[in-house]
């Protein structure tokens, strides 16, 4: 669990309108992004699901068929294979009454539809490419900053026979990165502590995303 000093809670809990993401890090990096950009939006909770298998379940359940919900946000990684991410989400929301598009849109998906909370839904890290958090917190390494060249370098020079990692190489090298930091680790840390620059392009699509679902 992340640990941040001198830092205030957002405030955020109110039941009708959620925002539901995989895990521990999704919801810090989401939290040091909005407090970065001083973004004022009507108050909304960021719940953790704890995996995609269980956030699928929770979107089937109470997560879109709660009395009074307003609006729902989604963020999961689009991982090796963006289509099939899409395909999944689109079927567990079809249950409960709400239609996903063919294709996520690249600057954030937003539906809304009768009877139903409005929904929105993010694939890290920009709707297009396959991959996950890491990914997106990758942008957000400044261009001249002079450790992520070696990260790369270090991931880069293990041979394939010693890589326990598979196919994360990406989130090895964001990792290898976050081990140089004051507080080592943690990507919301990192937003925190000001190592990463949340005023790219794709950070703020990301944040005009959450201000367009709950704004």
């Amino acid at each position: 669990m992340e640990q941040f000093d001198e830092i205030h809670p957002v405030e955020l809990i109110q039941a009708s309108r959620l925002l539901r993401v995989e895990g521990a890090d999704d919801e810090a990096v989401i939290e040091q992004i909005l407090k970065k950009h001083h973004i004022v939006i009507p108050a909304f909770s960021i719940e953790k699901a704890d995996g995609y298998n269980n956030l699928l379940n929770l979107l089937e359940g109470a997560d879109l068929i709660e009395p009074n919900r307003e609006a729902v946000g989604i963020v999961v990684d689009a991982d090796q294979n963006l289509e099939s991410r899409w395909q999944s989400l689109k079927c567990r929301t079809a249950q409960v009454g709400v239609k996903l598009p063919n294709a996520p849109d690249p600057q954030g998906t937003i539906v809304e539809t009768v009877g139903k909370p409005k929904v929105g839904v993010w694939l890290m890290p920009d709707n297009v490419k396959p991959g996950e958090l890491e990914d997106f917190v990758a942008e957000m390494i400044p261009d001249n900053d002079p450790v992520w060249p070696k990260s790369q370098c270090y991931i880069d020079g293990i041979p394939q026979v010693h890589r326990k990692f598979k196919r994360k190489v990406q989130r090895a090298k964001v990792h290898a990165w976050l081990s140089a930091r004051k507080n080592p680790r943690y990507m919301g840390q990192a937003i925190y502590d000001g190592d990463l620059d949340v005023n790219g392009v794709l950070c703020k699509r990301f944040v005009a995303w959450l201000t367009d679902l709950f704004g």
